[in-house]
This record gives C-alpha cells, sequence and structure tokens, in this order.
C-alpha cells in the first residue's frame, strides 16, 4: 500500500504533449483470449470477486525478492453521459441499431493499451426494452457496453446517482447483460443479489500478480429509493459500509483505487464533503481516489505524509493523489450560457504503479490528460479528442457554440489551466504543464 514517505512522486499534468504510457502494451481486448473470471463470492477465505488475467506469473514475489519488480499502467475516464443527442448519433436510421464506438475513435489506443483501463458508465445500461431515453432519467441500449468493451475498459464504474433511473429492471438488465456477454468486464458500484453487495465482498482485479481493489460509491440516486427487495441495489458512500470494504482490502488487495461519485455539479472546486471523505478514504488505507459527477473537471491534489496540514483533520495514513473529479468524458447537455463550455473538458487519470523491491506495490508516478468532446448534429458525429489533437478549426465546428458562445479550443487550455494550475503551488513535489 502507499505508504513510504520517501516515494518521489512525479505529478505531469501533460495538456499538448503525450505522457505516461511508453512501453506499456495491452492486447486489445476484442482480441484478448487470455483473461478470465476467477474467484468466487463463495470464497469465506478471499471474501473478493476477483477478475483475474491468466499468465506463467501471476505468484506475488516472496518480499525480499531484489529481481521481481513488476509494473502497471492504470487510467481512468470521467462520465460516459448519453444525453439523446449522442444516442440519436449512435443509432441507424434504417435498421434501429446503435452502435457507440466512433465515440472512443481517438482515444482508445490509450484506452486499450493500459493494463487497467477504468470507465465511469453515468447511465444505467437497460436496453431498448426498458425505452431508450435521456435526460433527466436515463437508460442507454446494451450497444453501449459492446463500445465499452472495445475501446479496452476492464473495469466499468456504476454507482451513480443515476443509477436507479430504470428502478431495479434496469439494474438487473445491466448486469445481466455485463455478466452474459463481457464476464471478463469486472463490473462494480450495482448488485443484483446480496452475497455480491456484501461489505465484506470487494471488487478485485488482478493484473501481473498485482490484485487492485476498486471500491465505488455514490452519494445518492436523486431520490430514488432502492426496490424494497434489492435495497442494496446501491453501493451508496455509508461511513461503516466505506470502512469495512477500506479495511478488508487492506487484507485482500495489493492497491486500493477509490471511486467516488461525489461533489457538486458544475463547480470546478471541491466541497466540503470531498474533504470529509477524503480524509476517511486516507485514514483507512486508499492509496488512490478518482471522483466523478460534477461534470466538470476539479483539481488534483496530492495528500503527503510529511505535510499533515493538508488534510482537514489531520489525521490522515499513507501518502494519496485524490483526483477530485474527471468530468465528463462525453456529453450533449441541453444546458445554455456562461459555463456549458466547461462541461465539453474531461481529464483521463493515468497512474503508474508497481511492486517494489520488499513486496510492497505504491505509486511510481501520476498524471491527468485533457481531452475535449465533440459535437456535431448528424451520424456518428459526437467522438472525444485529447486536447493536443484538438485544432481551432475543430473548435468552431463544435455545435456547443451555439450553448456557449465562449467555447474554443482557447477556452478549453486556459480551463484546464484554472484548474489543474491552482494545485500546482500546493503540494507537487514536481510538476509541469506543457503548452
Amino acid at each position: 500500500m502507499l505508504k513510504n514517505k520517501n516515494i518521489l512522486i512525479i505529478l505531469c499534468l501533460i495538456l499538448l504533449t503525450g505522457c505516461g504510457n511508453s512501453g506499456k502494451t495491452k492486447t486489445m481486448i476484442q482480441e484478448n483470449t487470455s483473461r478470465s473470471v476467477s474467484g468466487s463470492f463463495e470464497d469465506s477465505e478471499k471474501n473478493a470477486a476477483v477478475i483475474e488475467e491468466s499468465s506463467e506469473e501471476k505468484t506475488p514475489p516472496e518480499k525480499g525478492d531484489m529481481k521481481y519488480v513488476q509494473s502497471l499502467n492504470i487510467i481512468m475516464v470521467g462520465d460516459i453521459l448519453l444525453h439523446t443527442p449522442v444516442e440519436e448519433a449512435a443509432k441507424n436510421d434504417e435498421t434501429g441499431a446503435y452502435d457507440f464506438d466512433f465515440i472512443f475513435d481517438h482515444s482508445k489506443d490509450v484506452i486499450s493499451r493500459a493494463d487497467i483501463a477504468i470507465v465511469n458508465q453515468e447511465v444505467i445500461v437497460g436496453g431498448e426494452e426498458l425505452g431508450i431515453s435521456g435526460y433527466p432519467a436515463f437508460n442507454a441500449p446494451y450497444e453501449i457496453s459492446d463500445a465499452l468493451y472495445n475501446a479496452g475498459f476492464d473495469v466499468v464504474c456504476h454507482a451513480t446517482n443515476h443509477a436507479l433511473d430504470k428502478g431495479k429492471n434496469g439494474i438487473i438488465n445491466c448486469l445481466n447483460y455485463w455478466k452474459n456477454t463481457y464476464p471478463d468486464i469486472l463490473v462494480t458500484g450495482i448488485y443484483d443479489n446480496a452475497q455480491e453487495a456484501s461489505a465484506e465482498c470487494i471488487p478485485i482485479i488482478e493484473r501481473k500478480g498485482i490484485r487492485v481493489a476498486v471500491l465505488n460509491y455514490t452519494y445518492g440516486t436523486n431520490g430514488i429509493a432502492a426496490p424494497a427487495d434489492m435495497p442494496y441495489a446501491v453501493s451508496m458512500l455509508d461511513k461503516e459500509r466505506v470502512i469495512s470494504q477500506l479495511d478488508l482490502a487492506e487484507n485482500e488487495a495489493d492497491f486500493t483505487i477509490v471511486c467516488p461519485h461525489w461533489g457538486t455539479e458544475y463547480s470546478l472546486d471541491i466541497n466540503a464533503d470531498q474533504k470529509k471523505w477524503t480524509d476517511i478514504f486516507r485514514e483507512h488505507g486508499a492509496d488512490i481516489v478518482i471522483g466523478t459527477h460534477p461534470h466538470v473537471i476539479e483539481p488534483v491534489i496530492f495528500f503527503d505524509d510529511d505535510d499533515p496540514d493538508i488534510v482537514s483533520n489531520n489525521h490522515g495514513s499513507g501518502d494519496m493523489p485524490v483526483y477530485y473529479s474527471l468530468g465528463n468524458f462525453v456529453n450533449w447537455t441541453s444546458g445554455t450560457g456562461q459555463g456549458v463550455a466547461n462541461r465539453m473538458v474531461g481529464g483521463m487519470a493515468d497512474i503508474n504503479i508497481s511492486r517494489k523491491e520488499n513486496g510492497e506495490v505504491s505509486i511510481d508516478d501520476y498524471s491527468v490528460r485533457s481531452y475535449v468532446c465533440h459535437v456535431r448534429s448528424g451520424d456518428r458525429n459526437v467522438t472525444v479528442y485529447p486536447i493536443e489533437e484538438y485544432t481551432e478549426e475543430l473548435a468552431s465546428e463544435n455545435e456547443i457554440r451555439k450553448q456557449d458562445g465562449s467555447f474554443s479550443r482557447d477556452y478549453c487550455i486556459e480551463l484546464t489551466r484554472k484548474v489543474y494550475g491552482d494545485m500546482l503551488n500546493v503540494n507537487v513535489l514536481h510538476s509541469s504543464i506543457l503548452f
């Protein structure tokens, strides 16, 4: 776990150059036949759901093995927010079939070569039988799951405020599709049975002999109550549950990522509730926190054991980076006016971890990449570009300008500077933004 005070954490906020993935490769997920589901919710010795990658080198090294140093690249993107225009862009008017692959045309190379790629699936995937819908009560066709798989994602977070938009049927349909179609994807945050939902069972994905727990929680479900016979359907930010799972992860996993759905919508600033939960996560051993929900990017802050004053209650334990919000990865909001342009910029968390010579797994470096959602009317005309590939010509064609005239390529760059730049003077040991 991330307890070594002497580790040098390097934060590279790179917007117009690539970073972090050199030499890190992964077979495209649709071609990868070496991964399989293992572990069991009935395994009383493990108490963990595990997605493993078949390998001859799965056994963790003995502590003190000076020759064994294994590394992983982990990425995560923010909200896949399927407003009606996004769904319309994916629908074939002649056949009625959906295809969302185009969303990831300019990002799947980075996603697919990560060892572990995580995504926040903001809306429930209940299928056409429940009625495809956008804001305010969302429901997506199953084909968005196909696109996430094809893009190379390994972990899908479903604990959001929209998880219950289609009630019990939405949860069941969504999980059935994932389990039956893509059993090698780790889905977390929603449950269709009490055993898997138990606080004593934590989701773990294993790569190269390193076990990574991915804990996903939401602050609420827009006032929609859980089904009477499925009170466990959505993983909530319940203090007792969170602490129990974090403590269990300390024993069952080598590294723990917490993905909370929290914060204030459309706010670039961190709120008091986020600060409260940050203290809890850190105190109980989380190694990194990657947040979603505000639909805009928020600061990345490194909590250093050598600088406890930056933790509000001064009771933190261990170094821990926090990405407070990655914002939207894809969306086409119907909102208008100042600030709407902010919703078109998202971040990609990029983290490298490794098992050190003493057997401990910790962070080598972490960074954030900036992406811009490009929207135009017509089939397959919604996609996401890394900011270094997003030209002023593209920005001039982005139809979000009709809703917020301030949108431009420069606006996106300045927004990123504003949000991440404020963080640079706080506690980053080494950092750079390149334009």
